[in-house]
């Protein structure tokens, strides 16, 4: 065993030691305390042993992504590599949440009483109701919005609002469109790899952003769904730097400005558009009116918003009013500000622990350096590290993050193409996601 690999090895057992730490500590915490409010710390989950109609599928598209993944990715033409990923995600995502059964997996995870589905009727007038949104987000207020649409902008509620209008009525339309749409976010990821890094490198993190223990939270979570948009987002803007085009400039400020009225922590995602304008900053001295057009589609969703009547900066400091008024106020940050760590490695799995440990060697100076597209990757990841732990610093993130975090997720997992022996990893990530889904019941 080379010395490179023992270090991975320290660095994999490293996140399971803390894992582990925060399952025994929280436990003892939950148990005297009571106030991590959360029954199987630190994941919103509960104990259940347990197989599904998804078992023998998950089983199935473990054991071939694992096999065959590293072979595929690296042989398909790229189009169709890109087409193979997004319909092993979905496959991978849509056989875990099948392990709960159809309706505990999917038709009913969103219409339980804190979900987007359950106020669909009072968005009979939508523009009346964004006017009047932020009337009801502080707990004692009239009629006050249960927790995830209080503690969203309305973009996402909206979003189930419209597919109820044009007939996708329910829990089981709704799941699908979360897991559908969710499953593009590995997409999104390797467009962004190829464009600021290179071509090896993006093929060799698609089979670990296919496999990824963060699907048992992606399936019909419609942070799932959040993850997607806002990963395509710097997708788009990498494309835009390095194609010189408008209108893929214009598209990343879209789905930026959507972004940020999807989930007001996803404004952290400034840190990885800010990575991807220094890696491709050439194209931008190139083009300045790249900036112009990503601008122009930026200004778009907030400005139809604001003059909707939905102010952003005042529901923000109502949300955090609400926030402190229920658990959040409760939960102790000297537990969570670590614990959510712990939740990160586990829907990152252990291959990406020691590829972080790899990112950070990369960035090491070296006169030896001879990798520059490995230099950009770490760039990359690093930036979607640096956001993730602003949003554990601030504190308006205690508990649940094995899915409020999911998009920040997403851009670890390429650290996993450093890593020699692919399949030994990817068996490592499959066999963590089996163990969560068929050992505990997750919720949010």
């Amino acid at each position: 065993m080379t010395r490179s690999l023992r270090r991975d090895l320290y660095a994999a057992g490293a996140a399971a030691l803390l894992v582990t730490a925060a399952v025994v500590v929280g436990r003892h915490i939950q148990d005297t305390r009571h106030t991590l409010f959360v029954h199987w710390p630190p994941v919103f989950a509960d104990w259940d042993p347990h197989v599904g109609p998804g078992t023998p599928a998950a089983l199935a598209v473990a054991a071939a992504t694992v096999a065959y993944g590293p072979a595929v990715a690296a042989r398909l033409p790229w189009r169709g590599l890109l087409a193979v990923a997004w319909a092993s995600a979905l496959a991978w995502i849509l056989s875990l949440a099948l392990i709960d059964g159809w309706h505990r997996g999917i038709a009913g995870r969103l219409t339980t009483s804190n979900e987007y589905l359950r106020v669909i009727g009072r968005f009979h007038d939508i523009p009346a109701t964004l006017r009047d949104f932020t009337h009801h987000i502080v707990s004692g207020t009239p009629d006050p919005w249960p927790a995830h649409i209080a503690g969203h902008p309305p973009a996402a509620t909206l979003t189930f609002v419209l597919l109820d209008r044009i007939g996708l009525r329910g829990g089981g339309w709704a799941g699908m469109w979360c897991i559908t749409v969710g499953a593009t976010g590995c997409v999104a990821v390797l467009v962004a790899l190829r464009a600021l890094a290179d071509e090896t490198l993006a093929r060799r993190a698609a089979p670990f952003l296919v496999l990824a223990p963060a699907a048992v939270w992606q399936g019909t979570s419609a942070d799932g769904y959040f993850a997607a948009v806002a990963a395509w987002s710097p997708a788009l803007f990498a494309l835009a730097l390095t194609r010189r085009s408008h209108v893929c400039a214009v598209a990343s400020g879209l789905l930026s400005g959507l972004t940020c009225y999807l989930s007001y922590g996803l404004t952290l995602f400034a840190l990885i558009a800010a990575a991807v304008l220094a890696l491709g900053r050439s194209g931008l001295r190139e083009r300045p009116a790249l900036l112009l057009s990503l601008l122009a589609g930026l200004a778009v969703f907030p400005v139809l918003f604001t003059l909707a009547g939905f102010d952003w900066w005042q529901a923000y400091h109502l949300l955090v009013t609400r926030y402190y008024q229920g658990v959040g106020g409760t939960r102790p940050y000297g537990y969570w500000v670590w614990a959510n760590l712990a939740c990160t490695a586990l829907i990152t799995g252990p291959a990406t622990a020691a590829g972080l440990r790899r990112t950070t060697t990369v960035l090491l100076p070296r006169p030896d350096r001879t990798h520059p597209a490995e230099t950009r990757l770490a760039l990359l990841v690093t930036a979607a590290l640096l956001a993730l732990l602003v949003a554990d610093l601030s504190g308006m993130s205690k508990a649940e993050t094995e899915r409020i975090w999911l998009p920040f997720a997403l851009w670890l997992l390429p650290a996993c193409a450093l890593l020699p022996r692919p399949r030994a990893w990817l068996a490592a990530q499959a066999i963590l996601a089996l163990l969560l889904n068929h050992l505990l019941l997750t919720g949010w």
